[in-house]
């Protein structure tokens, strides 16, 4: 039997597939590896084994933090919306993603952070992010009043089809006459 095969006679990237189909969130190596009465290398190499089988697929493998789940491949998106009836809600204005792009290159980062690089005051924008799930309080910065810290959440990822925030597009940064530095997407 090899290392990949345990008693069940499936190899360990499809019992790991089966396992990360059922669960309600990310979960660790080490709760697969629980689980499935292996090692955390042995779980590591299986999913190496599982993402790669999987980009052929409609599915993907999305790790983030140390956590793993499975989603949805990104160029599916436009049908899944059409299954679900979601084209009316899934758009972002473009203040939603200047802000949401701000953040995601400069996280963690404060509401007052944002507005100086957007230029005008972002609160209806946050909150609406927030809503959204595509950013989440992450603590308060040291400092005057002690503000709120933003960051991206897994969400954030998964709406974007990126495995990590390594994933984002080189930060273009161009200089606008008078001084004003604005994102570019890339």
């Amino acid at each position: 039997m090899s290392e990949l095969e345990n008693l069940s006679g499936l190899y360990l990237p499809a019992q790991i597939e089966a396992l990360l189909f059922v669960a309600v969130e990310p979960v660790t190596p080490g709760q697969l590896a629980t689980a499935l009465e292996s090692t955390t290398s042995e779980v590591n190499r299986a999913l190496d084994d599982l993402d790669a089988s999987l980009r052929t697929r409609g599915l993907r493998l999305q790790r983030f933090s140390g956590r793993v789940q499975l989603t949805t491949a990104p160029e599916t998106a436009g049908a899944i919306e059409r299954f679900l009836g979601l084209e009316a809600t899934s758009h972002l204005s473009r203040a939603a993603l200047e802000a949401l792009a701000i953040i995601a290159y400069q996280q963690p980062v404060t509401r007052p952070q944002v507005d100086s690089v957007r230029g005008v005051n972002s609160d209806g924008v946050m909150r609406s992010l927030l809503n959204k799930g595509l950013i989440q309080e992450g603590g308060r910065a040291e400092g005057p009043g002690r503000p709120i810290l933003y960051s991206t959440t897994p969400e954030f990822l998964q709406h974007f089809g990126l495995n990590s925030l390594m994933e984002l597009p080189p930060l273009d940064l161009k200089e606008n006459g008078g001084g004003d530095v604005r994102l570019l997407k890339g």
